[in-house]
Parts: structure tokens; sequence; C-alpha cells
């Protein structure tokens, strides 16, 4: 599937100060409509939103913040939190914990094999984490996800490796980037040693001027996530993109297009696709 290319994407005119200002979020912060991200999503032919904040501007910027506000069930984006729930849970000792291959072949070729705490989340190992949410406990992960304020996840005994990809549980775009923010700013309920391995570990690359955490998702219900910030410097980018997935679709859009939206939010040279 074609992405268009930053020399198309510079024909369309998106002027930042000019922007119509939309309903803010609270009293500080800004919205301004990103008709150029609709432009990316339909060279791509698909349908969601794109929601991109920047930190020392405080803007929010997106194609469509009605669906930003519309909470969907959080699939592999919750391997987040959970990473933060197994380290200060102390389920997990760091990113070099290896976890064992049970020997069960599965459709991801990747995950039949050893793989480190950091390895399982790269690969989104569902496995691994479901073994992470078994020896957590259900009563403790209703706790922690709770005092990690990420969205409303509906936990059970019987939910309690699943909750994640199917069931009630939610959370918004707008949700995701206020999580992203407090485990940025350090603002999260967590030990400070959590924190450091947890940064560490989800770096997915990094160039000389820039480093960026993301995660990817696909829910059992057709959605597919791009979550995670940018740090250039002193300045930071949230992002949470939200798609309909369709069969036959390139999984990928959901980074490309999202890295479409961030060069021109960002102003970053180049970013890996």
């Amino acid at each position: 599937m074609k992405i268009p290319s930053l020399l198309f994407l510079s024909v369309w005119f998106y002027d930042f100060s000019t922007q119509i200002t939309q309903k803010p979020i609270d009293i500080t912060h800004e919205r301004r409509a990103a008709p150029v991200f609709q432009a990316i999503l339909d060279s791509a032919q698909v349908r969601g939103s794109i929601l991109i904040y920047d930190l020392k501007r405080d803007i929010y910027h997106s194609n469509d913040f009605e669906r930003a506000e519309t909470a969907f069930i959080p699939a592999s984006t919750f391997k987040i939190p959970n990473s933060l729930i197994a380290l200060e849970t102390e389920v997990i000792k760091d990113e070099y914990f290896i976890f064992e291959w049970d020997g069960i072949e599965r459709s991801v070729e990747n995950w039949n094999q050893d793989l480190t705490f950091k390895q399982a989340f790269h690969y989104s190992c569902v496995p691994c984490f479901q073994r992470i949410a078994d020896q957590v406990g259900a009563e403790r992960m209703q706790k922690y996800v709770e005092s990690l304020k990420f969205g409303q996840m509906e936990v059970t005994q019987e939910s309690l490796t699943t909750f994640w990809l199917m069931g009630d549980s939610e959370i918004s775009s707008l949700e995701q980037i206020a999580f992203l923010k407090r485990l940025y700013s350090g603002e999260l309920p967590i030990s400070k040693r959590t924190e450091e391995i947890a940064k560490r570990m989800m770096v997915s690359e990094a160039g000389d001027h820039y480093s960026m955490i993301s995660k990817t998702g696909w829910s059992s219900n057709g959605i597919l996530w791009y979550v995670g910030y940018l740090e250039m410097g002193d300045e930071a980018y949230f992002f949470a993109t939200n798609l309909d997935h369709r069969v036959g679709m390139d999984l990928g859009v959901r980074i490309h297009a999202t890295k479409q939206a961030l060069h021109i939010i960002a102003g970053l040279p180049y970013i890996k696709s």
C-alpha cells in the first residue's frame, strides 16, 4: 500500500498559525484540525484518526477529534502498562529476563523461541504477557490499572489473560496520550527504577537527534493502534493512531501514516519507515 511522499504532502497547505481552534480538551489545551492527516489516510485508503500532541506548544492536532475521544479495546498497546506492572510487582526483574519457549508452535514465528523481556515487548508476544498477567493476578492487576489510569480496564479472574484483547476494556486516543504524558514526565505511581528500565527497553528507534517509544496493537474486533512518543531535544510529541482494519490491508500503514504526520508537525528531517 503506497503512502504519500513528503514531497506530495508538501502541496497541502497546513498553516498552524491560522487553523481554526476547536473546543479545548480543558482550559489549557488547544485543538487544531489537521486536514493533511486526513489526506494521508485517504491516500492510503484507510479510515481512522491520527492524534498528535505537541507538549512544548500545548496543542493537539487531529483529523478527527470525535474519533480520538471514542474508546476502543487497547489490544497490545496494553503491553506498555503491563510492562510497568510486571516490573513494579517484581514478576519480571529487568529487560534481560528470559521467557523460555514452551515448545508450542504459534502463528507468529518470532514467538517460537526463548525471548528476553525486551524482545517480548517489541515482538508483541501475547503468550509472554499472558504469563505476566497470570502471575500478577486479577486483584493486583485491577489495582495497578486503576492507579495508572490507563483507560477503563475490566479485569476479572476469568478475563485476566485476555481483558486487553477482547471484552469491555476500552481506552481512547486522548486517554492513550494522557497516560503516555504521565510516563514521559515521571508522574506515574511507579518507582524510578521501573520507569528507567521501561523507558530504556521500549525505545523502538533512535537517531542522532531523536528517539521514539512506540507500540502497535491489533484488536479482535478489527481496530489497529499505533501509540507512543517522539523526543527531539527539549521537545516531545505524543501520538495515538487508531484505524479500521480491513482484509488485505498493509498493517504497516498505521506506522507509516503516523510518521508522515510526525514529519509535518515535528519538522523532523527523517524518521525510519
